[in-house]
């Protein structure tokens, strides 16, 4: 159940990501360029390399489940004709 209230305080954010290469020329004529606008945020990308190295499991145990609820055993009742 959604309250009409939740809806409007739902705020849409997008960042812009600057490469830290470009930062010294770029950050702040976009952070001045977006300045009005309260919805972006500029933020400067400072990731040095890649977190997860290629042909890795990450820990291996991943493993992928269906969270629904499960379907009670059996079928339906017949439909009552008039």
């Amino acid at each position: 159940m959604v309250c009409a209230g939740s809806v409007a305080s739902i705020r849409t954010v997008i960042f812009c990501v600057v490469p830290e290469p470009l930062a010294a020329e770029l950050y702040d004529r976009l952070n001045d360029y977006y300045s009005d606008d309260p919805n972006v945020t500029v933020i400067v990308d400072r990731r040095k390399k890649e977190r997860r190295e290629p042909g890795t499991t990450g820990g291996g145990l991943r493993e992928v489940r269906d969270r629904r609820r499960p379907r009670v055993a059996g079928d339906f009742p017949p439909l009552a004709s008039s």
